[in-house]
C-alpha cells in the first residue's frame, strides 16, 4: 500500500459547504491527501482553504493553478496563504492549462506556455522564500516585489507536465510533477523523461466506482474526447504510443463531427484511462499507479448512481480509501454524512492536472 492516498476537491455533486464533514472523515477512511482542481467549477484555493480548516491532518495541493490566468504576484500571494493556513502540508501545483480555459474563457493569449510556465516558477519560488525580486523574465518583468509575509515552512512547488521538455523542467527545477489523463502502464515513460529520482510524482486517476460498465465507458468516452483533442493531450497520447487508436477521434472531431468523435473512442482507450467496477477492483487498479512509480495517487471520483446522494458518496469514499481494507462501508461512514440535509447539487467531472514535501 502506499504511504499516501489522494483525492480530488470539490467531491462530485456535493456542495462546497457540505465538504467539511466528509474532510474530517477522509483521514479516518485512509486518504492522507486533498487536492483541488481548477476548470469551470470552484477555484483551486478556496477549497483547500475550507480543508486546512476543517482537517488539520490533510496534506493539501493545487492540481493545478493555471499560470496565465492570474498574474504571478497573485499566485505567490495565494500560496502565501494557503502555507499560513496549513504550514508544512501544502503544495503549489502550477501548470500552463489549456487554450480553451487560458484563451477562449479568460481572454488572455496562450503564448509561449513553456516559457511563461518556467518563468512563474522561477519567480514564485523566488518569493515563496522571501526574496525581494527584480527580474525581467522571458514573458513578464517584475520590480521590487516582496511578500509581506512569506511562508514559514518551505512550500514544495510542482509542475503539471505532460512531454519530455515539461518532464524535464519539473525534473530539473520544480520539486516534482503532476501527470494525468495517463494509464498506470504509462507511468514509467514519464518518470524516465524526469531524470530526477528525488522527484515526487503524483498522478490524477479518474475513477468511475461503478459496476455498469456501459454507464462508465459513456462517461469516460464522452470525458476523453473532450479533453484528449486539446493539443497538448493529443500529443501526449501520440507520444505515449497511443495515436493508431485515437487517429479516428482527432479526424472527427476536427470535422466537427462531436458525437461521432465520442463514439470512436476505442473501449480498450477508455478501460486504461478510466478505472471502473466495484470500489474494491477501482482501488487495486489505482495501486498499479502506485506499483509504476505515482508516490501519490489522486482519485477523481466521476459522478455515478452509486455517488448521487451524500451518504452513497462517503460509502464510496470508504471502500476506495485505504482503510476500507479492514473494515466495511458502513463502519467507516461517518453519521454526519448521511444527513439528507446536505443535499448535492448536481456536479461535473472532474479535470485539469501536484506534490507532497514530506
Amino acid at each position: 500500500m502506499t504511504g499516501s492516498w489522494g483525492v480530488t476537491v470539490p467531491l462530485p455533486g456535493l456542495e462546497l459547504a457540505a465538504h467539511a464533514e466528509v474532510m474530517r472523515a477522509l483521514p479516518d477512511w485512509g486518504y492522507t491527501d486533498a487536492w483541488s482542481s481548477e476548470v469551470a467549477g470552484p477555484d483551486a484555493f478556496t477549497p483547500l482553504a475550507l480543508a486546512a480548516v476543517a482537517e488539520p491532518r490533510l496534506y493539501l495541493g493545487t492540481a493545478i493553478v493555471p499560470v496565465f490566468t492570474r498574474g504571478p504576484v497573485l499566485i505567490a500571494q495565494s500560496a502565501a496563504a494557503l502555507a499560513e493556513l496549513a504550514p508544512g502540508r501544502f503544495s503549489l501545483g502550477l501548470g500552463a492549462s489549456s487554450p480553451a480555459i487560458v484563451e477562449q474563457w479568460n481572454g488572455i493569449g496562450f503564448d509561449q506556455p513553456y516559457r511563461r510556465t518556467r518563468d512563474v516558477l522561477r519567480f514564485v519560488s523566488r518569493a515563496l522564500a522571501g526574496e525581494k525580486v527584480s527580474a525581467n523574465f522571458d514573458t513578464f518583468t517584475v520590480s521590487g516585489f516582496r511578500l509581506e509575509q512569506p511562508p514559514t515552512m518551505p512550500v514544495p512547488i510542482l509542475l503539471a507536465a505532460l512531454r519530455p521538455q515539461m518532464l524535464a523542467l519539473a525534473g530539473r527545477e520544480a520539486q516534482g510533477a503532476i501527470l494525468n489523463w495517463l494509464a498506470a502502464t504509462d507511468v514509467g515513460r514519464c518518470v524516465a523523461e524526469i531524470g530526477n529520482p528525488a522527484s515526487r510524482i503524483v498522478a490524477r486517476v479518474f475513477v468511475c466506482p461503478t459496476e455498469d460498465a456501459d454507464y462508465a465507458r459513456t462517461l469516460g468516452r464522452r470525458l476523453i474526447a473532450a479533453y484528449l483533442n486539446v493539443p497538448a493531450y493529443a500529443e501526449f497520447h501520440r507520444w505515449l504510443g497511443r495515436g493508431p487508436r485515437l487517429e479516428r477521434m482527432w479526424q472527427l472531431w476536427e470535422d466537427g463531427d462531436r458525437a461521432g468523435a465520442a463514439q470512436a473512442v476505442p473501449n480498450d482507450v477508455i478501460d486504461e484511462l478510466v478505472l471502473h467496477g466495484n470500489p474494491r477492483s477501482c482501488r487495486d487498479q489505482v495501486l498499479r499507479y502506485v506499483e509504476a512509480g505515482v508516490q501519490i495517487p489522486v482519485l477523481a471520483v466521476l459522478p455515478s448512481s452509486e455517488t448521487a446522494d451524500p451518504a452513497g458518496l462517503a460509502a464510496v469514499l470508504a471502500e476506495l480509501g485505504p482503510a476500507g481494507l479492514v473494515q466495511s462501508p458502513e463502519e467507516a461512514v461517518p453519521e454526519a454524512t448521511l444527513e439528507d440535509g446536505d443535499a448535492a447539487q448536481g456536479g461535473s467531472a472532474q479535470g485539469g492536472a501536484a506534490e507532497g514535501g514530506r
